[in-house]
């Protein structure tokens, strides 16, 4: 491969290294044809762009780009494939969904909400992250919830003086 091909793919992954807010790497060697077909159809429904990548051009790519992921330079043997996504948590259930018929990919690290990750055991750790927007809804039902709580009082409330004056007028 020439010098001036490699620089195109290294500024192509720092490019969506930087764009995208999380990223996997993943070992999904040893697969056949028809299951890695099948991991790229998956990866596709859930907008998971999955990509093979040598190494050395994937650590030059993560020198360059914008993150600080100095933690996954160790993982970087053997086969490798990224994924690139949006949400936190997508590619680590995909992966998990996806070793339940399979015995790859494995996980072997992850940057996701600006933390490392590195190992297989790391997996269900990753299914559990909540993205952005799930945490902001979570923050905002724990602070409707007392306000749920004082309506519904009062709604009770005023069930039962209506009741006790039903009873008081049908008593006359």
């Amino acid at each position: 491969m020439k010098s001036s091909e490699k620089a195109t793919i290294i500024d192509s992954l720092v490019e969506q290294i930087n764009s995208s807010n999380h990223f996997y790497l993943a070992d999904i060697s040893e697969l056949n044809a028809a299951d890695t077909s099948d991991l790229r159809r998956t990866c596709f429904k859930q907008n998971v762009k999955l990509v093979v990548v040598k190494n050395t051009l994937l650590r030059k790519a993560l020198e360059k780009s914008e993150k600080q992921a100095e933690g996954l330079y160790e993982i970087l043997k053997g086969s490798t494939s990224v994924m690139f996504t949006d949400q936190g948590n997508v590619p680590a259930k995909l992966i998990k969904d996806f070793r339940k018929k399979h015995p790859k990919p494995l996980l072997k690290g992850a940057f996701v909400e600006e933390s490392v990750y590195i190992g297989d055991d790391q997996l269900d750790a990753l299914v559990a992250v909540k993205s952005k927007n799930e945490l902001i809804a979570d923050v905002v039902a724990l602070l409707q919830s007392p306000i749920k709580t004082v309506l519904s009082q009062l709604q009770s409330g005023g069930n039962i003086i209506h009741g006790v004056l039903q009873t008081l007028e049908e008593r006359k």
